[in-house]
């Protein structure tokens, strides 16, 4: 009950990361933080992904989705409205637009 929001998201990601697990899941890891802290996330994410390590991020903010993504997967109404590389994604801005409020 003592750490702040972003102690308690770095503590959590230390401890996924004991497990050696091959695949880490990450859900909205900036959620709450402070700007720096999540800088501090982010790139501790990108020296995993720089590693190797397998990674399924659920973001819904895109400027730290396309830092640490390769591939990007947008769900809408439980459906899959878009599935691919990065670089096709940043491409369509309809789909940015609709269902992630930017583009």
């Amino acid at each position: 009950g003592a750490l702040s929001g972003g102690e308690q998201q770095m503590l959590s990601l230390a401890r996924a990361l004991l497990g050696d697990p091959d695949l880490l899941l990450v859900d909205e890891p900036g959620e709450g933080l402070a700007g720096f802290v999540m800088q501090q996330v982010a790139q501790c994410l990108r020296v995993l992904r720089e590693r190797g390590m397998a990674m399924l991020l659920i973001e819904q903010r895109l400027v730290i989705a396309q830092d640490i993504a390769s591939r990007v997967v947008v769900m809408g109404h439980g459906e899959i409205v878009f599935d691919g590389e990065l670089h096709a994604f940043l491409q369509r801005p309809d789909v940015m637009r609709e269902w992630l409020g930017v583009g």
